[in-house]
């Protein structure tokens, strides 16, 4: 396989025995890894970057800011056999990535105590050391978009690792694992994004290929509000009739169990967000 302009051999350990390659400014990691697909590419194939000139989130309107050089940006490419369909795809991926991350942050940084899931896609830290307010409020610090196509699945994974400033919208909403450590004691982890990386590379891998059992109970486990009253946007990010109710928990295939306000019994919702970003 050819390598793509601007692309070289990085060096933390992928315990796929894939190559992982590592540039400085990309569009995105995600057209990184779709490139490197159509050149043959194998299964486990990671591309990272220093900066991503257009990285985006869940909805296609959105875009991942962050400061370059400070931060984790990385797709992983993964192949399953088309002719398998869905069935060879591992069941709740976004969510069972999420879980991954979370855990890795945990090994990179277990100063900042529990990382929680967003359902679907977000990674919150929280505590009185997170918000710098003295209260206990959450804040995201890395997101996961899933995308797929032919007989691929990539997972991107943005993670603030070393940025101090956020713009004014994103203030009170997002943090960074150096933001949140900068109030507690202990001396705060290598910045260098290539030690998180490894780390969240060795827990994707037992996640997803390693036969890591109970999935659902571990991520309920850290499943952000859940048994707190919460608003749900339903449908497509962004456009959702709005609902009000308890988040429960997750279902069997990773969708978010919500009990509506008047009801008793918890509704399924496989697509849409919770509002706490307003």
């Amino acid at each position: 396989m050819s390598c793509s302009p601007g692309l070289t051999p990085s060096s933390p350990d992928n315990p796929w025995g894939a190559p992982v390659y590592r540039r400085g400014i990309v569009s995105s990691t995600m057209d990184e890894a779709r490139l490197l697909a159509s050149e043959g590419a194998p299964h486990g194939t990671v591309v990272s970057a220093d900066f991503q000139e257009r990285g985006r989130g869940r909805s296609g309107g959105r875009v991942w800011q962050a400061e370059g050089g400070k931060n984790l940006f990385f797709t992983i490419l993964l192949r399953y056999p088309a002719s398998s369909g869905m069935a060879a795809v591992p069941e709740a991926l976004t969510l069972r990535a999420g879980l991954a991350v979370a855990l890795a942050v945990e090994d990179f940084d277990p100063a900042l105590g529990r990382v929680l899931i967003k359902w679907p896609n977000d990674i919150m830290l929280s505590g009185a050391h997170v918000s710098g307010t003295g209260d206990s409020g959450a804040r995201k610090t890395a997101g996961i978009l899933t995308e797929g196509g032919g007989d691929c699945v990539y997972i991107g994974i943005g993670v603030n690792l070393a940025q101090t400033e956020f713009p004014p919208e994103l203030r009170g909403k997002a943090t960074s694992i150096h933001l949140a450590h900068r109030a507690l004691a202990p001396p705060p982890p290598s910045a260098d994004p290539g030690a998180l990386l490894g780390l969240i590379l060795s827990r994707l891998y037992r996640e997803l290929e390693g036969g890591a059992e109970n999935w659902r109970a571990r991520i309920s486990d850290r499943l952000y509000l859940r048994g707190r009253p919460v608003r749900f946007l339903a449908g497509a990010a962004g456009q959702g009739e709005p609902l009000t109710g308890t988040l429960s928990g997750i279902g069997e295939s990773g969708e978010l169990l919500i009990i509506p306000e008047g009801e008793e019994r918890p509704r399924p919702f496989f697509s849409g967000e919770l509002d706490v970003y307003a």
